[in-house]
């Protein structure tokens, strides 16, 4: 199965990630920024404590979590398109 092995968070809400299959790139997630739940993200501090959690999932701590195999496909689509 393959999972995220490393996380960065990067300027204009965008992060960083390193996957096990070598697979890595920014994916932006501007469009989730201060919506719902992820208004926790207007404090910049918040958003930049992004890290992987024990299942392998991009979490920001009490629930604000991100599904690994969704960015992998984000990313893996942003790869082919360029």
């Amino acid at each position: 199965m393959i999972r995220p092995v490393e996380v960065e968070p990067r300027a204009g809400w965008r992060i960083w990630l390193r996957y096990s299959d070598g697979a890595s790139g920014e994916v932006d997630l501007s469009h989730l920024a201060g919506r719902g739940v992820f208004t926790a993200w207007n404090d910049r501090a918040r958003f930049e404590a992004v890290r992987l959690d024990d299942a392998g999932a991009v979490d920001w701590g009490d629930g604000l979590d991100l599904c690994p195999d969704a960015l992998y496909l984000r990313l893996t689509s942003a790869e082919q398109d360029a």
